[in-house]
């Protein structure tokens, strides 16, 4: 059986990935509000990884190892899984507006995180992380109920209107987080605590160092890794749960590993860099055109665009504004919002 051109071209960008998304984590290193050559950059890494001795500019060399290299290496992480768990999503739910922004659960990790770092919940035994996985799983855990009490006993159109509304049970949950999260701030946190947490809820990759990168690496890595062994569950899920038995897949495990290593992800990601939006919905949806629907080539495809993607928001939030650094979720949005309002209008057009 031979290929298509078609197929043959799709396979190929997968040798390239590796290189572009190299090219990506050198651009997020060099371009700044001081701009570094890439050769002094290589040279700082062969110093670090290699153990060469290149003279090197202590201040550049401190630039890039301890401040950009970090912070690109985990904008990459956070753009590879928050694309990752769109992609997861969409096919779970069978619904294209699903993404962990809207579904609630990242203002449910964010409320979880708020709650451990300024009201001191658990007295110490929750890490950052615990708690935002805890927010996310009852944020989720939220939506979940609320849609189905919606969707229960509708008879006619009952999937239609399920897909809609778990949507709205999403941004419910998301108000209703955030109001908690506001409310915790406002009740516990001081007035400069106040600030650097808000513009964090924005998302903030300025406090972001190795220690981070120890944390984010492995989690997009399993993400992408769990996504991958399951491919093929996600393709018949696209389908319905029930197209998903018929071939064989246990179909409440699974759902039930993919739903909590979304959350998981999510809030691993959201305690480092705080709640970003638009990457798991637009990235998806742009990679659908490009390499079709199947999640062989969709998951790869999509954290590959989510890494870069995020990379280059970043670069934006720290270039665009001349001595001031934007919350890259500002960025996210500014762009991911009409991004996201063409690709609705093309596939409108399509059908």
């Amino acid at each position: 059986m031979h290929s298509t051109p078609m197929a043959r071209t799709q396979a190929h960008w997968l040798w390239l990935a590796p290189l572009v998304l190299l090219i990506a984590l050198l651009a997020g290193t060099a371009i700044g509000e001081t701009s570094i050559p890439v050769d002094t950059i290589l040279k700082v890494l062969a110093n670090h990884l290699l153990g060469a001795n290149y003279a090197v500019d202590r201040i550049d060399a401190g630039i890039i190892w301890n401040y950009r290299l970090s912070r690109a290496i985990v904008a990459a992480c956070c753009g590879a899984a928050l694309a990752l768990a769109g992609v997861v999503l969409q096919a779970l739910l069978r619904n294209p507006l699903a993404d962990p922004y809207l579904m609630g659960i990242s203002a449910g990790a964010s409320t979880g995180a708020v709650a451990v770092t300024v009201a001191g919940l658990g007295a110490g035994a929750f890490t950052l992380s615990a708690g935002a996985f805890a927010g996310a799983g009852l944020a989720f855990g939220l939506v979940v109920l609320l849609a189905h009490a919606a969707s229960s006993g509708t008879g006619g159109g009952r999937s239609n209107q399920a897909a809609g509304a778990i949507i709205l049970a999403g941004i419910a949950g998301s108000q209703l987080f955030n109001a908690l999260t506001a409310f915790i701030i406002t009740k516990s946190a001081s007035a400069e605590q106040a600030r650097g947490i808000m513009f964090w809820l924005l998302g903030n990759l300025s406090g972001v160092r190795w220690s981070d990168v120890a944390i984010a690496f492995p989690a997009a890595l399993g993400g992408l890794l769990i996504c991958l062994w399951h491919r093929r569950a996600l393709d018949a899920f696209t389908f319905g749960a029930d197209s998903a038995a018929s071939m064989g897949i246990s179909v409440r495990p699974t759902r039930g590993l993919l739903i909590i290593a979304v959350a998981l992800v999510t809030a691993i990601m959201v305690s480092i860099v705080g709640a970003i939006g638009f990457v798991g919905l637009v990235i998806p949806h742009a990679m659908r055109f490009i390499v079709g629907t199947q999640h062989t080539r969709l998951v790869p495809a999509s954290a590959l665009a989510g890494a870069v993607f995020l990379i280059g928001s970043d670069i934006l939030s720290r270039t665009l504004v001349p001595g001031q650094v934007l919350p890259i979720g500002v960025i996210t949005s500014l762009i991911g919002a009409p991004a996201f309002a063409l690709i609705l209008v093309r596939g409108t057009r399509t059908r």
